[in-house]
């Protein structure tokens, strides 16, 4: 008896110290997701925003968000171009599918920046809802 009281007092003590530990633990994350919809919204409503395409050049020719500025985030002039950008400015990012946006914003973040928006799904999306 004294063996399971002792075993479900432990427990309870883990329970409590892990729940503790973890209730706050959760990050904010550095940058915003936004769907289609809202990723338009944000392009209407802040017409100074840059909108960001981080795919590879010929990604970026076979079709792309209008008014994009291409910085390929696996490009070797990658962290040299975004050194070069205005940390104040707002950024909406994108890349093929929503992968390497995410890579972008967080590594824009690391540098920074405040004000990041990934588009969920990437161009796919978008040129899905241009049909």
């Amino acid at each position: 008896m004294k063996n399971t009281l002792l075993a479900i007092s432990l427990l309870c003590i883990s329970l409590f110290s892990f729940s503790a530990c973890n209730s706050g633990s959760s990050a904010k994350s550095p940058y915003r997701d936004a769907n289609v919809e809202q990723f338009k919204n944000l392009m209407e409503k802040n017409p100074d925003a840059v909108v960001l395409d981080v795919r590879t050049p010929q990604e970026f020719a076979e079709g792309n968000i209008p008014g994009a500025m291409l910085v390929d985030v696996n490009g070797p002039d990658f962290n040299a171009k975004v050194d070069a950008m205005d940390k104040n400015k707002k950024y909406l990012i994108y890349c093929r599918s929503g992968s390497r946006s995410v890579t972008a914003c967080n590594a824009m973040a690391d540098k920074g920046f405040k004000d990041l928006t990934n588009l969920l799904g990437g161009y796919q999306a978008w040129a899905q809802s241009q049909n």
